[in-house]
């Protein structure tokens, strides 16, 4: 699989083609900001990546669709695919196309056929990539799942930021659960967990999962037959505690007797007496009301005696203090007289008089009180009598409900023993329908044999299966490769193997005395000798060996770390008088010359896709350039373009 050729619409119909070869070294160089990087972004948008990673700015203002058309062997897939709808970060449908030879298509053709699903299944099937489940352990708590042609991404773009990066090797490695996958799909791309592996696997999975299964069956059974006697007798205790008869069995096992419950009829239930209830409760709430009103009265009257008795003894208890200092006049012979005064002396004064009505009325009002008293008594003494006669009948009212609230729950207990005994039977029911029988038992304990034997006879097979070996063996084979590549990159450590370490997805050098890993070396040219060393060695072994990993690579700007800063770097803009004069030229000739060969030498056809800055003169590179250096214009999406 190669990228035979990339498209963009604009969203006035309009076209733009680049199309590489598919064999060798492929160069587009030219200015910063003119679309060379977003070319990795929209493949991958265009292999079943739904996010949507090109940068804001010109492409996403302008363009309307994206298309690639993809080489196999013996035929070409078109996948095209629109823009995300404004506010959106991602789109899942596309327009899928297949042929010998395909055209691309006028905008006015573009139309949704399929999703992204159906782009990875397509891609992942014309790839070869074999039927599979990633091996991940019983107990683990991650899932087995397909290795794809999304896979295969880590491998196939090494983009600026990555290309000379010290503790990231391959793409979205630094990226959650995205090590792992690394980890487990590589082995499969590479071709050592093959189908028959995945076919063996797939029935030790499902043996493991009957066998299971069939074990919980078994201790059912088991934990049933041994528990039956003692939940039958629990049973028949029950029954006898709610009524039933029950007939024992001639056998005298009490499971066949429980079996008689089964014939049990509910008692016939006579109907309550809600009426004479009802009538009782009205009665006594009538008389305990009669009551109530008998008390406010005794209550009033009672106070009213209190008031009385009160004003009596105040004006006796006045009367007596005045008579003791002698301050009041006293009759005396029918005459009034001041007991500290002439006799008549000024008796007839309005202060005397006044005083002398007052201790007249003041006499008759007490007479009165006095008289009233009698009366009083006898009252209270008659609503006492009345009081008591009427707490004799709500007595007699209440012991009256009792027992008609009594009868009636006697009644209710009719049914709710039914519903009881009701209950007890459906359990019964339950536990003979449920009952498990020894022949039962015996097929679970025979089938947990046959499972068992089955598991490891499986897990056998398997294990004696060298995939462990194997993959050794693969890496060191990829690794065989990688000195020399670094060597010729003119990394540090060329002089000692280089071997990649899937382990933890790193290169490592096996200096005497100490390895040494690649975050632990410095130069920004080191890192970047390490990562072409890897992938190409990687890409190398899958050539050779007709592995399912695409046969394209593309790079990003990896000249960099031959320019004294990048301000140089991307000013040089596609010059090459600009790269004479800035770059370490004698290292971005052995880079390329090194790429070059890789398509042409160590991987005839394979095809290695380079976005620079740097440009030279010499032919071969010049017959690598796909366009003209790329300016403004001319660039990715012309100037003239529409924006939305």
């Amino acid at each position: 699989m190669k990228i035979r050729s990339i498209h963009i619409y604009s969203r006035d119909g309009r076209r733009r083609d680049v199309v590489f070869s598919i064999d060798g070294l492929n160069i587009i160089t030219g200015r910063s900001s003119t679309g060379k990087s977003a070319l990795s972004d929209i493949i991958e948008y265009c292999m079943g990546r739904s996010t949507f990673n090109v940068a804001e700015g010109v492409i996403q203002d302008k363009v309307a669709w994206f298309a690639v058309i993809y080489q196999f062997e013996n035929e070409q897939v078109l996948v095209a695919k629109p823009a995300p709808k404004a506010g959106f970060a991602s789109c899942s449908t596309v327009m899928l196309r297949r042929g010998k030879e395909i055209v691309p298509p006028d905008f006015d053709d573009l139309r949704v056929t399929d999703d992204d699903d159906a782009v990875e299944s397509l891609l992942s099937r014309l790839l070869g990539i074999p039927e599979n489940v990633t091996e991940v352990p019983i107990d683990n708590s991650r899932d087995s799942y397909n290795a794809n042609i999304k896979h295969s991404h880590y491998y196939l773009f090494q983009k600026q930021t990555i290309v000379a990066n010290k503790e990231q090797l391959f793409y979205r490695q630094n990226e959650p659960f995205q090590p792992q996958a690394i980890k487990d799909t590589l082995p499969i791309l590479l071709g050592v967990s093959g189908r028959d592996r995945y076919i063996l696997e797939q029935e030790l999975r499902t043996a493991q999962r009957d066998l299971r299964l069939n074990a919980k069956l078994l201790e059912q059974a088991n934990n049933a037959v041994d528990t039956a006697q003692e939940k039958a007798i629990g049973l028949m205790s029950e029954a006898r505690a709610v009524g039933i008869s029950l007939t024992l069995s001639e056998s005298g096992e009490v499971v066949e007797t429980l079996r008689s419950a089964l014939h049990w009829k509910p008692a016939p239930v006579p109907d309550d007496d809600v009426e004479r209830v009802s009538a009782i409760e009205r009665d006594l709430l009538e008389q305990r009301e009669e009551r109530r009103e008998l008390q406010r009265k005794i209550d009033a009257a009672t106070q009213y005696a209190k008031r009385a008795e009160g004003f009596e003894s105040e004006a006796a208890e006045q009367k007596d203090r005045l008579t003791s200092i002698k301050a009041l006049p006293k009759d005396t012979d029918g005459e009034w007289q001041w007991p500290f005064a002439e006799k008549n002396l000024a008796m007839d004064s309005p202060i005397a008089s006044a005083l002398i009505a007052e201790l007249n009325s003041l006499q008759e009002e007490m007479e009165i009180v006095e008289g009233e008293r009698p009366h009083l008594d006898a009252y209270l003494t008659e609503q006492r009598e009345k009081v008591e006669q009427l707490l004799e009948k709500i007595r007699s009212s209440e012991i009256e409900l009792a027992a008609a609230i009594a009868a009636n729950e006697a009644i209710a207990a009719v049914g709710d023993r039914n519903n009881a005994a009701a209950k007890v039977v459906g359990r019964i029911s339950l536990f003979l329908e449920n009952l498990v029988s020894d022949d039962t038992r015996r097929h679970y304990q025979a089938e947990d044999r046959r499972l068992r034997r089955k598991v490891e006879d499986l897990q056998r097979r398997i294990g004696l299966d060298d995939t462990g070996e194997r993959l050794a063996s693969v890496i060191n084979n990829i690794s065989a490769h990688m000195s020399g590549y670094i060597e010729k990159l003119g990394g540090e450590f060329s002089e000692f193997p280089a071997r990649l370490d899937l382990q933890h997805l790193t290169v490592v050098i096996d200096r005497p005395g100490r390895p040494i890993q690649m975050h632990r070396t410095g130069g920004g040219s080191n890192h970047l000798a390490y990562h072409l060393a890897a992938l190409l060695a990687l890409h190398r072994y899958a050539s050779a060996n007709n592995q399912p990993i695409p046969r394209f690579l593309m790079i990003d700007q990896p000249t960099q770390v031959y320019f004294p800063s990048l301000e140089k770097y991307e000013a040089t803009g596609g010059s090459i008088e600009r790269t004479e004069a800035d770059a370490d030229l004698k290292a971005v000739e052995n880079l390329f010359k090194l790429l070059y060969d890789f398509g042409t030498r160590d991987a005839p056809g394979f095809q290695i896709i380079v976005t620079e800055h740097a440009n030279l003169r010499d032919e071969w590179f010049q017959d690598s350039l796909v366009e003209e250096p790329w300016a403004k214009p001319p660039a990715l999406v012309p100037d003239d373009w529409p924006e939305s």
